[in-house]
């Protein structure tokens, strides 16, 4: 897949029309959000709120494939020096915050220095940045300045660096410590870049994370936690035309295109979001067009919505539309490399994570659990992101119970008192537990792990908490094991790679705490090298390492099936970008119609 980056501008122009606050879209989460500040947060759901707060310095064409980074606040793409080590952008003058108390009644500009701000805030270690792993080591300046206030002192937000400052109210520059392949891309990313106002964070202080403040197209109008989100326009948004530019061959993102072609974004005057966790809630809320939009059809409506992958008779003569995506992500189960008996790296430990994770089927887990609605995994990558290799296998990344059984035997875990449980090599009792969550999906591959555990000898036990909460222990290196899904959160494979460098533990993204000498060297190397024949022939050393430690299970990347009434318009998924509610519309006509007729 070859990815482009443009020089065009999205149209900006007088204003048209405001957003119709007939227009609601209804739609729901299966997992609660966890708070809205951008560098605090890491989750998809939490993400999808802030990216329609806040605002990058880049976003991506909404319609182009290849995908295409494209100013968004900048006036233009960013100048970059010959040696790509220094960045200068300029901030489009007139885009200006949403109301809010923090300002005492002034209208409040975006300016160079909230980028700069926005930027520095990840370096302060009291600010517990989920993201400062992607940061680190790449500013010149500021990994100084880490240092000091990761020792107890004060982050001082005004002190001069020269890899990061303002260079007059609209022109800000950053300079590299190394050459960073994926720049832009950071760029483009929202709870990396989300530009924030530093009088909100002063003024809400530890409360930030209920109060975003951006320049977005929405602002934050309802929330209660884990239940109902509510957004509704950012009166202040600056005049955003509908623009893209898709394919000539792409008749739909054409057809779209001309559909749209000069209107006034947002189009929708309200977002309704409600957390529903089981899967049959949710299918209902949609079937019973209580809800416009189904995002992630649930499996276990895969076979009723969506037989052999066609939309249903009944539901395609009701008007309903369907998309069916391949994730650029991967569903895996990783190992706390602490814990001392999941962990470790002698031989009996890899061993035991190798046999674990031969033992479980993930054809099961895809023909039963998903319904078809995804595809095995070889490697800790997402399809289609760059470095991914579609030819990669390992032994290790198919079902095997009988090899597994064998690795087992041959390291010592044997069952010594017949009772059909295998003990560790020194006798002593061997349990595992994994961390899951209370939603039904959760329970089936529990159930599947504790089928196939069973079958391998080896007892496990599973810990329910809400995901949040377990996102929080695993941050802490409470759990021992979990199994969740990983998007991209840039086109390339680094999203997933640097998870295991060494340096990145814990909230960084190395949630297993993986360290390794050789692969942190491959990472290194790695990261400054341009995209190419090299940069992927490192990438598959990295693989095979990961692969060979087993810090990691690999399950399987999710086939999306979204699903939405015929009266919401312009709907396409978007491989990066996070939250698309700006671009949708909803016939208002049509709705009334159908509904009436229903």
């Amino acid at each position: 897949m070859v990815w482009l980056l443009a020089l065009g501008l999205l149209a900006v122009g007088d204003s048209r029309a405001d957003p119709d606050p007939r227009k609601v879209l209804r739609y729901s989460f299966p997992v609660a959000e966890t708070g809205f500040d951008p560098a605090q947060v890491s989750d998809l759901y939490s993400n999808n709120i802030v990216a329609a707060i806040f605002d990058p310095p880049l976003t991506y064409d909404y319609l182009a494939r290849p995908l295409k980074v494209i100013p968004n606040t900048l006036a233009a793409m960013p100048d970059a020096s010959a040696d790509g080590l220094t960045y200068t952008m300029r901030v489009r003058p007139g885009i200006f915050f949403a109301d809010d108390t923090a300002f005492k009644g002034r209208q409040r500009e975006l300016i160079a220095a909230d980028y700069v701000f926005t930027i520095k805030r990840h370096y302060d270690a009291k600010v517990n940045s989920r993201h400062i792993g992607d940061f680190e080591g790449l500013i010149v300046g500021m990994d100084e300045m880490l240092a000091e206030t990761r020792a107890g002192g004060k982050f001082d937000y005004d002190r001069p660096v020269d890899g990061l400052k303002a260079l007059d109210r609209y022109t800000f520059q950053i300079k590299l410590k190394r050459y960073a392949p994926n720049f832009l891309f950071m760029m483009a990313h929202t709870t990396w870049m989300a530009a924030m106002a530093r009088e909100v964070v002063e003024h809400y202080g530890e409360l930030i994370m209920e109060h975003p403040v951006g320049t977005g197209p929405y602002r934050l109008a309802r929330w209660a936690r884990s239940a109902k989100i509510v957004l509704e326009p950012n009166p202040r948004y600056r005049a955003v035309l509908w623009d893209a530019q898709p394919a000539a061959d792409d008749l739909a993102g054409q057809a779209m295109l001309k559909r749209n072609e000069g209107k006034r974004l947002p189009l929708i005057g309200r977002i309704e979001i409600n957390i529903i966790e089981e899967e049959q809630p949710r299918w209902l809320a949609y079937l019973n067009a209580e809800h416009d939009f189904l995002e992630r059809l649930p499996n276990n409506f895969a076979n009723v919505a969506v037989p052999n992958n066609r939309i249903a008779p009944n539901l395609a003569k009701r008007g309903m539309q369907m998309e069916q995506f391949p994730g650029m992500e991967l569903v895996f189960a990783y190992f706390n490399m602490l814990d001392p008996v999941v962990g470790g790296y002698a031989p009996e430990q890899v061993a035991l994570r190798r046999a674990i994770s031969m033992a479980y089927s993930n054809d099961d887990e895809i023909r039963i659990i998903r319904k078809n609605q995804a595809i095995p995994a070889y490697q800790p990558i997402g399809p289609g992101a760059m470095g991914y290799d579609p030819q990669f296998r390992t032994e290790s990344g198919d079902y095997n119970l009988a090899r597994a059984s064998a690795l087992l035997d041959t390291y010592g875990y044997l069952d010594r008192d017949g009772d059909g449980y295998r003990e560790r090599p020194d006798g002593r009792q061997l349990i595992i537990e994994q961390a899951t969550q209370p939603d039904l999906l959760s329970r089936q591959i529990s159930e599947l792990w504790k089928k196939s555990m069973d079958a391998l000898g080896v007892r496990m036990n599973f810990k329910i908490a809400k995901w949040p909460d377990n996102l929080k222990a695993s941050y802490a290196a409470k759990l021992q094991m979990w199994q969740l899904g990983d998007a991209a959160v840039i086109p390339d494979a680094d999203t997933w790679l640097t998870q295991y460098y060494g340096p990145n533990e814990g909230q960084k993204g190395n949630l297993p705490r993986f360290k390794n000498a050789d692969y942190d060297l491959l990472y290194e190397k790695y990261r400054v090298t341009g995209h190419g024949p090299e940069r992927d022939a490192l990438v598959r050393e990295m693989v095979r390492l990961i692969m060979t430690y087993a810090p990691v299970k690999v399950n399987v990347h999710r086939i999306y099936t979204d699903m939405w009434q015929p009266w919401l318009l312009n709907y396409r998924r978007h491989a990066m970008l996070r939250s698309i509610w700006k671009f949708l519309d909803i016939d208002l006509e049509r709705q009334q119609a159908i509904r009436t007729r229903d």
